[in-house]
């Protein structure tokens, strides 16, 4: 035990590795994000071209490559599968916890470091997240750390209270590489992010944020130099089509719903409400309340402040809703979770009768639904009536083995956040904030194990399974009516001789050269019904599995020449 108490750093790594390494080949890649960002890698694998991203073996400009090329060194490690797409969030994860502990163990002490580390592991979706193959994970640690020593530069620059031993030039140039890495991570929305979180304190502080003009430029010398590993390479190799098109899709990005999904402007409030759990209930008093002493600690936390309404405002006004979208928020939600446990362990807080109604009512809502879902599920076949959408309808006809044991990750949930409320109430912070954080980490763990593997049966597992069974067997397999990636990654498909193959038409109705399978979905018959050539297989949890065999050639043909 003596080497946990001494080395923090070794404790959080062990702490990391078990909340986030188990189980991350225990469950298919989900359709789109998952699935999507471990083709571009494996294909980068195939073709042997590690600067252009491919998707089915076409240019692929929406994202950068950087997490890809996290990827493949995994793939190298582990082959191409489940576990290795996964592993670098689950690396991220432990270096978030050990950057949230050294930020905050400098700021505010050691025990706060902890605090925020408790946090962040403690947290549902910023726990989740570092068990998924996404691209967010790393994107936001790098932004985060641009942002922190762009901090301390200014509080250098500006003489706050507080030993800092590097020089101005050199956090201003640490900021602009990680600056340059977050843009090589998802593009230069993270630029956006940054440049808002400072204008915006550069407006609060009533325009006294002094910088020098040299240190500006060495940022930017430095973001850019290192965003030319890519975008600088790629565009004296092939010219500069391939850029423009990223650009030009990130910024359609922004003004549309491009990735398929809307929402109402609340919608990331709502997010950050519920899938920051507890953090983000915790976190409600620190928004509201000023109890710091130094000058550079309550300068930190308008920083926190200022860059949570940036993320919430910025993407509640983004077209795209999607869940990660507003994840860049987590620092400082769980900042400030951290923070008023700081205080009541300080006596400069008290607990309050709201939070642990507002604790309580989430908590226990979500231990509700941990409870009752298994019982929902074994007995899913009598709703069915009840759904009217018919893809739903098949999807609940899956056959998926519920014993009724998993209802007890909800008991266990609902009993530590019971014990939490109390020992709160009590003032035995640090009891009550373990548990609270441990009940939540380890809900998203024991989940990770026990549902999410069956919840994925329902949603995709027939399609996997046909795509899977495909592997080696010379023929195209394409979808009708639907987006997908997954037909791609689980056929583990090859680059085609046949260019013909990317034309659906060609596909269903033209010259093809093998069998052809298709995978619809039973709610959209307009997609598959009255097509002659197609053959249908059969049907399978709301999807439905046809075949266009190779037409045969007139016999003329076949026939020897004279």
């Amino acid at each position: 035990m003596d080497i946990f108490l001494r080395n923090r750093n070794f404790s959080i790594v062990l702490l990391g590795a078990i909340l986030f390494v188990p189980f991350l080949g225990n469950v298919h890649l989900f359709d789109w994000d998952e699935i999507n960002f471990a083709e571009c890698a494996r294909e980068m694998m195939l073709t042997g071209d590690y600067l252009r991203a491919y998707m089915d073996f076409q240019p692929f400009w929406e994202k950068p490559p950087l997490f890809f090329w996290m990827q493949i060194a995994s793939m190298k490690i582990f082959g191409i599968n489940e576990f290795a797409a996964r592993f670098p969030n689950a690396i991220c994860g432990m270096v978030t916890l050990l950057t949230v502990f050294a930020i905050g163990k400098k700021l505010f002490g050691e025990r706060f470091g902890m605090l925020w580390v408790l946090a962040f592991a403690g947290s549902l979706f910023p726990n989740m997240y570092f068990k998924s193959g996404i691209i967010d994970p790393w994107f936001n640690l790098f932004i985060f750390l641009s942002l922190y020593f762009f901090i301390l530069y200014h509080w250098k620059r500006n003489a706050y209270d507080i030993q800092l031993n590097k020089s101005k030039l050199l956090y201003a140039l640490i900021s602009g590489v990680f600056m340059g890495l977050a843009i090589l991570t998802k593009g230069p929305v993270a630029f956006l992010i940054f440049a808002l979180t400072a204008g915006a304190y550069f407006v609060y502080n009533r325009f006294k944020f002094y910088f020098s003009i040299t240190h500006v430029i060495v940022f930017l010398i430095s973001a850019f130099i290192v965003t030319l590993f890519w975008y600088g390479i790629e565009t004296i190799r092939n010219g500069p089509w391939f850029i423009t098109e990223f650009v030009v899709y990130q910024i359609r990005l922004f003004s549309t719903h491009d990735a398929g999904q809307e929402g109402f402007l609340g919608y990331h409030f709502v997010v950050i409400l519920i899938g920051c759990f507890p953090s983000s209930v915790l976190a409600i008093p620190s928004f509201f309340k000023n109890e710091v002493t130094g000058k550079f600690e309550k300068d930190f936390k308008i920083w926190m402040l200022i860059l949570f309404w940036v993320v919430l405002i910025l993407f509640s006004i983004v077209h795209t809703k999607i869940i990660h979208y507003s994840s860049m928020a987590w620092f400082p939600v769980t900042f400030m979770g951290a923070y008023f446990i700081h205080n009541l362990l300080e006596n400069r807080l008290k607990w309050k009768m709201y939070l642990s109604l507002v604790v309580g009512t989430i908590g226990y809502f979500i231990a509700f639904l941990f409870i009752a879902f298994p019982f929902l599920a074994i007995n899913i076949k009598q709703l069915i009536p009840y759904v009217k959408d018919r893809f739903a309808q098949g999807n609940m006809e899956a056959n998926v083995n519920w014993t009724g044991f998993e209802c007890l990750i909800g008991v266990f949930l609902a009993t530590l956040v019971f014990f939490s409320l109390k020992w709160f109430k009590e003032g035995k912070s640090v009891q009550a904030a373990i548990a609270l954080f441990s009940g939540t980490g380890l809900t998203i763990f024991f989940a990770a194990a026990l549902i999410a593997p069956k919840i994925e049966r329902y949603s995709q597992g027939a399609a996997i399974d046909f795509y899977k069974s495909k592997v080696g067997e010379d023929c195209y397999v394409q979808v009708l009516g639907f987006k997908s990636y997954a037909h791609i990654f689980y056929t583990q498909k090859q680059k085609p001789d046949n260019l013909n193959s990317f034309d659906n038409e060609w596909l269903l109705n033209g010259a093809i050269d093998k069998p052809a399978y298709f995978v619809s979905k039973i709610d959209r018959p307009e997609d598959y019904e009255n097509k002659a050539n197609l053959k249908e297989l059969y049907k399978k949890n709301g999807f439905v599995f046809l075949k266009r065999d190779k037409p045969e050639l007139p016999a003329l043909i076949n026939s020897p020449s004279f």
